[in-house]
């Protein structure tokens, strides 16, 4: 035999390693654009955070390595990056901290532009939105107050949308001398020629309504709008006192959208009505809040809702935008809509009719011992699946790390109201489990579409809830008690903040001046909303206040001894502050684990696992078992087998089995990921991309998006 010729029994073996690598190659790139790309930023318009891309899979997932990092040269040591970065033809959008949209090669990383909005203090964004028609491409994404419109290519406003280029959010909420303070931290969704918008509003008396809009993308005209606080004549109306469509605010949809573009509906969860914790002003059932919506996309015409909260209290809102699946149900194929809540709450129905597909009972609830409240006597149960995480506290449920921090929260829980998930706050404190954080949190779940498994990650953090009277004093309220009704239940009665979404106030004097803390008590910044409904002397009260002095000081448009208001429905009780109960250590006050992963089947609603996400170095070195951490931003999944996470405070990017749970791969990042990742291929090549903005949580900040993918 002629060694130098290949035997027939290896040209066959060849032969079909050629024929299967082929077949692999026609795979990877015959895949249609909306295979390779990462569009909307939940994957796709229902919001399934599911790629079909198979490249890295569960035998290779371990040679990932870091492709590029992309620097965005505009964060600072508090900043955060909540964004999912999204992928059309090769391209990747997504905003900085400092809220400014860019594009990227998706390849290597390299700008292509960037835009700055010029508003300051955006706080955070997650994300932006593609739109084309023939030869026109837009991204429109939220700053501040305002909707902007962009050419994707160049980053350049279209003069032709709204007024130069943007609308203001605030248009048509009808609150002519009330709060208008608005923004938008998730992307709005697109059907046809519409993007639609939700929004977040504040959280107080007389906050904006959460009215959801669509406007036109071409014009930035305004198109529809729903009363989530249904004014007279609509559907709902008569869940609400008779005039509290006049100044209650809320039920606004913050977390995101998805969308049945085949058939032409949007489905949009809503938050609380305002004020969060007290409904005394809003007796009723408090419709269309804490509900899931399902709007004619064209015209905003309600085809069905469920309300998963009646008359919340415990600012229970839903948290993240609803998956779009198909699920096996009594042995017919069925398209269904899955929701989770900050309850640790699956709810599950067929998305045409609205119909639950497991049984959701009505049961009755704990009641409020708070004067003038009237808490709903019953509330809907989810009969399957079982919640993804905690919802009661007792003495054999605290933690467990140490005997010292045992005894400590055994001996404070005695002093607490906790009776399940839906205990309402109370004047000496109320066990708030799923926090105020969930539970599910606005990182969402991801389901498979080739399964019907539903990925979610939890928060298992326990939070009290407490109210306490407001006294009002008769004439010009000192600066004090101002703060203490209005501002302390963020930034606390000692004015330290939370150490996480409050900052401290007690050296604001050493930096800013008295017309720029005017500023952000009339307009908001960030997370804080405006309180432009407060009397001018109140505001200047609390000016002085916030500076060390003992009269009223004169900020941006003069002292004024005008102690007026629109209207005056304010709350008798004001909110003690969102407190995270922690132990001495900074641990959270219930045993481990206080996060987790589960995956879900929801054919079945049976559990396929759970586990722990996330540890603290200082505990594993003592031997603890990993505990889960908190997690903020969420999974996705593909068809290579693989979820993929950030979101804990350990500062990983984690690469799962789907199948079991198993870490198969995990990475440190810059900064934490609280963000969801997104995943997309360009050129043959498969990346998975995070943002790394860490911020949260006690952890460093960073203004980075790292992008992975398989060593050549």
């Amino acid at each position: 035999m002629n060694r130098a010729a290949p035997s027939r029994l290896g040209l066959a073996i060849a032969l079909v390693g050629v024929a299967s690598m082929l077949g692999c190659v026609r795979s990877i790139i015959g895949r249609t654009p909306e295979e390779r790309d990462w569009a909307v930023t939940g994957g796709d318009a229902g919001n399934t955070r599911y790629s079909p891309l198979p490249q890295i899979n569960r035998d290779n997932v371990a040679r990932l390595e870091v492709a590029w990092v992309y620097h965005t040269g505009d964060g600072n040591r508090t900043s955060q990056i909540q964004a999912t970065p999204i992928v059309v033809r090769g391209i990747l959008y997504s905003t900085s901290p400092a809220g400014r949209a860019f594009a990227l090669r998706a390849e290597s990383g390299e700008e292509l532009w960037k835009f700055d909005p010029g508003v300051t203090d955006v706080g955070v964004n997650r994300g932006v939105v593609y739109w084309e028609n023939g030869v026109e491409h837009r991204i429109l994404f939220t700053a501040g107050s305002r909707l902007f419109a962009l050419d994707a290519t160049t980053g350049a406003l279209i003069p032709s949308f709204g007024i130069g280029g943007s609308i203001d959010l605030a248009q048509g909420l009808g609150r002519d001398g009330m709060d208008q303070w608005v923004t938008a931290t998730s992307p709005g969704v697109i059907y046809k020629d519409l993007i639609i918008q939700g929004t977040r509003v504040g959280e107080g008396d007389e906050s904006a309504p959460g009215f959801v809009r669509a406007f036109d993308v071409r014009t930035g005209a305004l198109v529809w709008i729903f009363h989530t606080i249904p004014q007279p004549g609509e559907f709902g109306y008569d869940t609400w006192p008779a005039d509290a469509w006049r100044s209650v605010g809320g039920a606004n949809s913050w977390g995101g959208m998805a969308v049945d573009a085949e058939r032409g509906i949007v489905y949009v969860p809503t938050g609380s009505a305002t004020p969060d914790f007290f409904g005394g002003n809003r007796i009723g059932a408090n419709l269309f809040a804490n509900s899931l919506l399902a709007l004619d996309a064209a015209t905003g015409k309600r085809a069905w809702h469920f309300q998963t909260v009646h008359h919340d209290i415990n600012d229970r809102d839903l948290p993240a935008a609803p998956n779009l699946l198909s699920v096996v149900h009594d042995g017919k194929r069925v398209d269904a809509i899955a929701q989770i809540g900050k309850t640790g709450f699956v709810y599950l129905f067929d998305r045409v009719t609205g119909t639950p597909l497991f049984p959701i009972e009505e049961r009755a609830v704990p009641v409020s011992d708070i004067p003038g409240e009237s808490a709903w006597p019953t509330q809907p149960f989810p009969t399957r699946p079982a919640p993804f995480a905690r919802q009661t506290l007792t003495a054999a449920d605290v933690t467990n790390v140490s005997p010292e921090s045992n005894a400590a929260a055994l001996a404070r829980l005695r002093a607490l109201r906790s009776e399940g998930v839906f205990t309402p706050p109370s004047l000496g404190g109320s066990v708030v489990l799923p926090g105020f954080d969930g539970g599910g949190e606005w990182g969402g779940s991801a389901v498979d579409r080739a399964t019907g498994v539903l990925y979610v990650n939890a928060n298992d953090v326990p939070w009290i809830s407490a109210l306490e009277p407001i006294a009002r004093p008769g004439g010009i309220a000192s600066g004090a008690s101002v703060y203490l009704s209005s501002c302390a239940s963020c930034h606390g009665a000692n004015r330290r903040g939370d150490g996480d979404r409050s900052p401290s106030v007690l050296d604001v004097a050493g930096k800013l001046s008295a017309i720029q803390i005017r500023d952000v008590i009339d307009h908001g910044r960030g997370f804080m909303p405006g309180f432009a409904t407060l009397p001018l002397a109140e505001r200047d009260a609390v000016t002085a206040y916030l500076l060390g002095m003992n009269a009223a000081v004169t900020a941006a448009n003069g002292a004024s001894a005008d102690t007026t208001r629109a209207t005056d429905v304010r709350s008798p009780y004001r909110f003690r502050g969102y407190e995270k109960w922690r132990d001495a250590n900074g641990y959270p006050a219930t045993r481990p684990p206080w996060g987790t992963l589960s995956a879900i089947d929801l054919n079945t609603g049976d559990y396929l696992w759970r586990i722990p996400l996330g540890e603290f170095a200082e505990l594993k070195a003592k031997g603890i078992a990993p505990t889960g951490t908190e997690q903020y931003g969420g999974p996705i999944v593909t068809a290579g087998g693989i979820v993929f996470i950030g979101a804990t405070q350990d500062e990983k990017l984690h690469a799962l089995d789907k199948r079991s749970g198993a870490v198969l791969w995990e990475t440190s990042l810059p900064a934490a990921g609280y963000a969801t990742p997104s995943t997309y291929m360009v050129r043959g090549r498969q990346y998975v991309v995070i943002a790394a903005g860490g911020g949260k949580l006690g952890t460093k900040s960073s203004d980075a998006y790292v992008a992975f993918a398989l060593r050549r």
